[in-house]
Formats: structure tokens, C-alpha cells, sequence
């Protein structure tokens, strides 16, 4: 056999080496990644095909060209391929299965060398050969269920061969990543080497096994036999873990439980059949309304990730930072900053607030070194870039003022006026305020064009979401560096037009308002707490409201009614967060809201029913109490929130329904298996949309559908189109 090609397509070749052996290469023309689309897909077929007919190949490594193996599945083909019926689909599964089960019978042993990320369809192809040399730095997995789906290549079929059906469903059911450490500890992988030694220590493997020092028939043998469980084992393995897959997953999230299922009933069964069951639980999870959310969310997520790369080529790169007013919030985001390597000045009246802000700034750095995310030394170094200070000495050379003193219009004026006054020209200067109009702050400015909102949710470390708040008069390159700097600190920035509440209060409480009425038409508080956790909100509304702060609400309430007073006027009953206000329960910070807070061992605060609450708000039920069911709970919130979505979206306030829908997940934890609250209207279709709303039509202005909802019911347009 002579060195050269044996097969050529845009993602794959086929080269002969010296020796008899074959190297079977991903390198996908065009682009940095190499990932499986029907188009790779095919041409691996073809490479197979080219390879079983060759004369002389003793033994195959395979390789990629790039930093990566492969990254995975081409997620945008989800969306047409996910279409098909059940049947179709586990079809094509299996189809696609053959492609790799070829790679798997060619009549000589191989080698896949894992050099970097081999995630999804890039680890199950690296599980088709005989064996698998990683580097160090590598890392391989199953992320499938993160999207609502399971292993669709043979990863639930040859990875519990080869490394038992515990470890299997830890894997596949977790979802994460694995380092090489680890997967050469389950015996996922045959070695792990430095990451320029990678090619060649499969070339060495594949030599051997040639040469017969390796066993590499029975190593195939054991991938396409049966599970090896006697029937007490596989008893004892899947009626432990399907509870506790159950368990973790939760109950909006099958493909977790479906994945250990689809092992379970193929433990017994050789190759292909067991492929047969994979491509049926595949399709069963593929069709589901979860899988459709989850996949949105991912082509969301980098449908925003691109976008901010566009803002860090237009906007100016901050090279340090500085925080006005310290405190939980201004220690929080002088964190953040820092943290991701921009060094901030963290500026305040008062020791005791520095005091706060540094040792708040310090204890997230702790908890890094606990986790052993830093050690100390880093977490030291970060933690010096923070200055604090009582003046405005350095504030000549800062590129950004992030403003984040009490929330008070006169205050944050002055305090904007002043700073303004100190800064070189150009300085952008950002009001992380979470309910003043933009345009009200920029008259204290002489350069509103340098001012904007940028708006941190709490707690700013957990929370991904910035909103970036422009006003009438602010340029582009200040949106883009504030964008830009958002994305620096590790977080989603979402660029929205200023309007009171912005985008994701502005959306939030139309829910609150729904649940004001439900609350003074009789609802029971914890009923409906129950009820919307069930739906997937983290919390319910009333659990929500201590956490965000009675007073926080209330004062947000007031801001939004005075925006929007035909449909969130707070002035026309008085509701139970009225009532919470005035007698000063202002939830988790104070210990006392619609529940009470005792801390536990680690000073976390632990939700306790009150029986004072049920009394308070009995007092603003004019007509007494009432059992709701689950569905009329549920459109009674989530109905006004819909509703004020397509507002924003009508308004210009965010450009795509992805951003709406995405500010909602990373501002507020919408449940992610429901996508967001256009995605959620999709699932329900515009139709229903509008007949659940016109049910509660006697309650106002809150449910009355846009004119663009009327519109795309009858012309059955969504906002995600398939």
C-alpha cells in the first residue's frame, strides 16, 4: 500500500502511512470545530465503505485536525430532523448507527487519538474503534440529556460494555464533562499521554495490537456482546439508580431516566439490537416539548454569545473599572470584575461600607479556594485588585463607573454629576439601577451620550444576566463597551431600550399582578407557591417576593404602576404584598414576609409557614377563601406574562423574541424546559394563547392580547419558527 489519499470529502479523509496503517482524519473545511452533520455523517459511511475495501490496511488511527476531536452533534439540524415522527426518527437512528458500527467491524484493530473536547457523537465515535488514546488536557462525556435528549451514536450501548453499568449511568445521566484522569479510571479510554505525544502513541497502540500483544478481538467481543449482569446484579443496578436518576433530574427533565432505561432493556441484547432500543428511546425523548426547549436554549445561547462578540469588536476595551457605593451589590460586581481580570476601584463615603463590600468580595474568593477553583495565592492577587476608597483620587484613568448606590433618584443624580466631573473624556458611565428611567438620570449629565443602565441581578456572581439599558440619547460604542464588559465578567449581556422596569421587572410583574388578583379572588398563598414550583419556577411567587424583598417590590411596583397605569395600577385594591409592606415584613432580609426565615447550621435561611400570613391576607379577601385548580393558577400568572413579552417585543424594548425569552431564563429562572415565555406560547399555540386569555378578560387590561397576537393566531405564525 503507497502513503497518499484514500478517500477525500469536507469533513473527513483517509490517508494511508507507512506500515500498513490508515488514518482516518476529521478536518471540517471552514471552520474551527469539527461536528457530526448529516453531511459528516455521510461521509464517515463512505470512509468505511473506502477502508473495508482496501487491500492492505493492517490497522486504523483515528485523528482530528483541529484543537478539538469533536465537539459533537450539529445541533441546528435538531429542529427539521426532530420534526419526523417517532418512527422515522428511531429509523434514521439506526441507520446512522450502522455508519459507525462499520467503523467497529472493519477487519483490523484501531485507535481513536481523543486530542481535545470529544462531547455527544465525538465521544460514541472514539467508543467505535477498539481503542482510545487521550491527552492530559482533553475532555470527553455525554451532554445529551442537557439538551432533553440521550446518546443517539451507540454511547448507550458500547460505553456500559466497556466501563459497567454504574459508571454508564453516571455519565450519561450527569451529563458533564469527564477530565482524561477520569476516564482512564473507568476504563473509558486505554491511556492518557501529553497532548503533542497523543497521534503517535495511537500509531504505537495500533503497532501492537497488529502484532498481537493486544487482545484487540475480544476487546470488540466485549463492546458488541452482552451487558455482563447476572439478573440479581441488574436487579440491584437499575432498581437503585432510576429512583435516584429520578430524583436529581427532577420530573420536567425524562431524558436522564429514559438514558438508564434504554440501558437497562439492552443490557441483554448484542450490538445491534440494543442499538435498535437506543434509536426508540432516543425518538421518545426527541419528540418531547422539553427536548424542543432545551435545544432553543443552546441555538439561543450562541445565537447571544455571537452577538456579544460583535460588541467587543465596536465597543472600547475597558482596561479598569470602578464601582461607586460598596455594600453586598458593589463588593459583589468589584468580584466579578476581578475575578475575570479586570481590575476595579471600588469607591464608597464609608469604611463600614467598604468594609462590606471587600469582606463580601472575600468570602466569594473564599468559596473559590474551598472548591478548590484558586488557590489562595490567586485568590490573593485577585482580591488586590480591588482597591477600596474613600476618594475619587484614581478616578482619572477608569474606562468604566459602574454606579451602584442606593436606589433614589436625587442621590444617584448628584452622585452621577459628580463622578462625571472627575473622569477623563470618554469614560462611560453606568447606573446599575434596577428601576430609574435612564433618560430621567441622564439630564444630571453634560455627556448623556457616555450613560446607560447596566443592570446586575442578585446575586451578581450566580446570576448570567446584564441588562444594558440605553437611553435616547447614549451612542452605540457606549452600548458596545458596556456589552462588551458585561461579557468580560462572564456574563449574558442583553441590550434593551430604556422603559420603566426595563425588560425583566417590566416583565415580571404582570406575573406579580396576576397573583396580587388570584391572592385577593381567595387563592391560598401556599397553594399557589405549590402549584407554580410544579410548573418549574425555582420558587413560587410569594417565596420570590421575600427573596427579591417586600419593600424592593413594592417600590418597583410603584415605579411600573406609574408607568403602565392601565394594566399594573397598584391603587386599585390593596393586595397582600400591601399588607406584608405596611407591617414591615419584608422577607428574607428582615426574617419575616409571607414566610418566616430561621438560618440553618451554615447561616443559609430555611423557609418556615407562618400562621400570622394566612390572617394577613384573609384581611384583603373581600370575598373570603377559594380552591383554585392547577391550570387557572397557572394562566392566571403566566398569561399576563405572555402578554407583556409581545409588549416589549412589539415596542422595540429587545430586538429578537431569543433575547426576551433568554433575559427571562438568565434573569429570573424561567423554567429553562419550558424556553422562555414566546417559547412557552409556541408549545401552547396562539390560539390557546388567546382563549385562556379571553377567559380572564373581567379582570382587566392585564389579559388583553396585543393586536400581533390576534395576528399571528390567524395566520398560525410562531415566534420560533421550526
Amino acid at each position: 500500500m503507497s502513503n497518499g489519499p484514500m478517500y477525500s470529502g469536507q469533513s473527513i479523509r483517509v490517508t494511508a502511512l507507512a506500515d500498513g496503517l490508515a488514518e482516518l482524519c476529521f478536518d471540517r473545511q471552514g471552520d474551527a470545530v469539527n461536528k457530526f452533520d448529516a453531511r459528516t455523517v455521510q461521509e464517515l459511511k463512505e470512509a468505511g465503505e473506502a477502508l473495508a475495501q482496501a487491500k492492505d490496511v493492517k490497522g486504523l488511527i483515528v485523528t482530528s485536525a483541529k484543537d478539538v476531536f469533536i465537539v459533537g452533534a450539529d445541533i441546528t439540524e435538531f429542529g427539521a430532523n426532530f420534526e419526523r415522527s417517532e418512527e422515522e426518527i428511531a429509523a434514521w437512528a439506526f441507520e446512522a448507527n450502522k455508519v459507525f458500527s462499520a467503523i467497529e467491524d472493519l477487519p483490523f484493530p484501531s485507535c481513536t487519538a481523543i486530542n481535545g473536547f470529544a462531547l455527544g457523537g465525538g465521544f460514541e465515535m472514539a467508543l467505535s474503534t477498539d481503542y482510545r488514546v487521550m491527552a492530559a488536557t482533553a475532555q470527553v462525556g455525554f451532554p445529551e440529556v442537557k439538551l432533553g435528549i440521550i446518546p443517539g451514536f451507540g454511547g448507550t450501548v458500547r460505553f456500559p460494555r466497556l466501563t459497567g453499568a454504574d459508571n454508564a449511568i453516571e455519565w450519561i445521566a450527569g451529563g458533564g464533562q469527564n477530565k482524561a484522569d477520569a476516564a482512564l479510571k473507568v476504563h473509558a479510554v486505554d491511556a492518557v499521554v501529553a497532548a503533542d505525544k497523543v497521534r503517535d502513541a495511537a500509531i504505537a497502540l495500533v503497532h501492537q495490537a497488529v502484532a498481537g500483544k493486544y487482545d484487540w478481538q475480544a476487546r470488540r467481543a466485549q463492546k458488541k456482546g452482552p451487558l455482563k449482569l447476572d439478573p440479581i446484579e441488574t436487579m440491584m443496578v437499575f432498581g437503585t439508580a432510576i429512583p435516584f436518576v429520578q430524583g436529581q433530574a427532577g420530573k420536567h427533565y425524562p431524558a436522564p431516566v429514559e438514558a438508564v432505561k434504554s440501558i437497562q432493556k439492552a443490557a441483554g441484547k448484542s450490538r445491534d439490537d440494543a442499538l435498535k432500543i437506543e434509536g426508540q428511546s432516543f425518538a421518545k425523548v426527541a419528540k418531547t416539548t422539553v427536548a424542543d426547549s432545551l435545544v432553543g436554549i443552546f441555538l439561543n445561547d450562541q445565537f447571544l454569545k455571537k452577538k456579544a462578540k460583535g460588541y467587543i469588536k465596536a465597543g472600547k476595551k475597558v482596561e479598569q473599572a470602578a464601582v461607586l457605593g460598596a455594600g453586598i451589590m458593589g463588593g459583589g460586581i468589584a468580584y466579578q470584575s476581578a475575578i475575570k481580570g479586570t481590575p476595579i476601584i471600588m469607591k464608597d463615603i464609608a469604611d463600614k461600607a467598604l468594609d462590606l463590600g471587600m469582606s463580601e468580595a472575600n468570602k466569594l474568593l473564599s468559596k473559590q479556594v474551598s472548591r478548590k477553583k484558586l488557590t489562595p495565592e490567586k485568590a490573593g492577587a485577585i482580591l488586590s485588585t480591588i482597591r477600596p476608597t474613600l476618594n475619587y483620587g484614581d478616578f482619572g484613568n477608569v474606562d468604566i463607573v459602574v454606579e451602584a448606590v442606593v436606589e433614589n433618584p436625587k442621590i444617584k443624580k448628584s452622585v452621577l454629576a459628580e463622578v462625571e466631573g472627575l473622569v477623563k473624556d470618554g469614560t462611560i458611565i453606568a447606573s446599575n439601577t434596577s428601576s430609574i428611567s435612564i433618560d430621567d438620570l441622564s439630564t444630571a449629565m453634560k455627556k448623556p451620550e457616555n450613560f446607560l443602565g447596566m443592570h446586575f441581578f442578585n446575586p451578581v456572581h450566580r446570576m448570567p444576566l446584564v441588562e444594558v439599558i440605553y437611553g435616547e440619547k447614549t451612542s452605540k460604542e457606549a452600548i458596545a463597551t458596556v456589552a462588551a464588559y458585561a461579557a468580560a465578567m462572564g456574563k449574558t449581556p442583553i441590550v434593551v431600550k430604556n422603559c420603566p422596569g426595563f425588560l425583566v421587572n417590566r416583565i415580571l410583574f404582570p406575573y406579580f399582578g396576576g397573583w396580587s388578583m388570584l391572592l385577593r379572588d381567595g387563592g391560598d398563598y401556599q397553594k399557589i407557591d405549590k402549584v407554580m414550583e410544579g410548573f418549574g419556577w425555582p420558587m413560587g411567587p410569594a417565596y420570590l417576593q421575600d427573596v427579591v424583598g417586600i419593600d424592593t417590590s413594592h417600590h418597583v411596583g410603584d415605579v411600573l404602576a406609574e408607568g403602565y397605569p392601565d394594566r399594573m395600577s397598584n391603587k386599585e385594591f390593596k393586595s397582600a404584598l400591601d399588607v406584608m409592606y405596611e407591617q414591615k415584613r419584608y422577607g428574607q432580609k428582615n426574617g419575616i414576609g409571607f414566610y418566616k426565615y430561621e438560618e440553618d447550621k451554615k447561616g443559609k435561611p430555611v423557609k418556615k409557614v407562618d400562621p400570622q400570613t394566612a390572617e394577613l391576607i384573609a384581611s384583603v379577601q373581600p370575598n373570603g377563601s377559594k380552591d383554585f385548580g392547577d391550570e387557572e393558577i397557572i394562566d392566571r400568572l403566566m398569561i399576563p406574562m405572555i402578554i407583556e413579552t409581545v409588549r416589549c417585543l412589539d415596542e422595540g424594548i429587545v430586538e429578537t423574541p431569543t433575547e426576551a425569552d433568554m433575559g427571562l431564563i438568565y434573569g429570573i429562572g424561567f423554567p429553562p424546559h419550558r424556553g422562555g415565555a414566546l417559547k412557552y406560547a409556541d408549545t401552547l399555540g396562539m390560539k390557546t394563547v388567546l382563549e385562556k386569555a379571553a377567559n380572564y378578560a373581567s379582570l382587566g387590561k392585564l389579559y388583553e392580547p396585543t393586536e400581533s397576537m390576534k395576528k399571528m393566531a390567524a395566520e398560525g405564525k410562531r415566534y420560533f419558527p421550526k
